[in-house]
């Protein structure tokens, strides 16, 4: 699965890890996270990260 990069503030969404604190769990591909998740870092949403190659 890949990594995906926050354009805003950097913060890197790893499926691997998930985001607990938010209720994504470990193993969740970016494609598979709820819409109106937000960057735990800075609050914008999903269509402001990008993929990491």
């Amino acid at each position: 699965m890949k990594k995906y990069e926050c354009t805003v503030c950097g913060y890197i969404y790893d499926p691997a890890i998930g985001d607990p604190d938010h209720g994504i769990k470990p193993g969740t591909a970016f494609e598979n996270i709820p819409n109106d998740w937000v960057c735990p870092d800075c609050g914008v949403g999903k269509s402001d990260f990008k993929v990491l190659n």
